[in-house]
């Protein structure tokens, strides 16, 4: 897994690389988690997601629940198909999610 991060106008852009599974999962909570601050505005990129496991879910769901408890955002771009199926678990109801990294840019900068 390769995390690279960049700051884009006041938003945290983070792009995900590889495999987000049980192996990789807490190497990308101890570099994601810290990012999650008052009023932050993070874009998760996981176009170049290969996998992601349950352990990779668990993780998106504590990255938007550590945003939420400080007032941040958090939307997710680039999700494969794979991925728009989690829509039926209902896992992508708490998050925005848009196809490309610049629609997400457009819409967290525009709030």
């Amino acid at each position: 897994m390769e995390i690279r991060s960049q700051s884009v106008d006041g938003i945290v852009v983070v792009t995900l690389v590889g495999e987000l599974d049980s192996r990789t999962a807490p190497i990308a909570q101890a570099q994601l988690i810290p990012l999650c601050q008052p009023d932050s505005k993070i874009l998760l990129d996981v176009s170049r997601v290969e996998y992601m496991s349950s352990a990779g879910l668990r993780l998106m769901l504590l990255l938007y629940r550590q945003t939420s408890n400080v007032q941040g955002q958090i939307v997710l771009t680039g999700l494969s198909e794979d991925m728009k199926d989690w829509a039926i678990t209902g896992f992508l109801t708490f998050f925005r999610t848009y196809d490309t990294r610049d629609e997400g840019l457009q819409a967290l900068q525009l709030e």
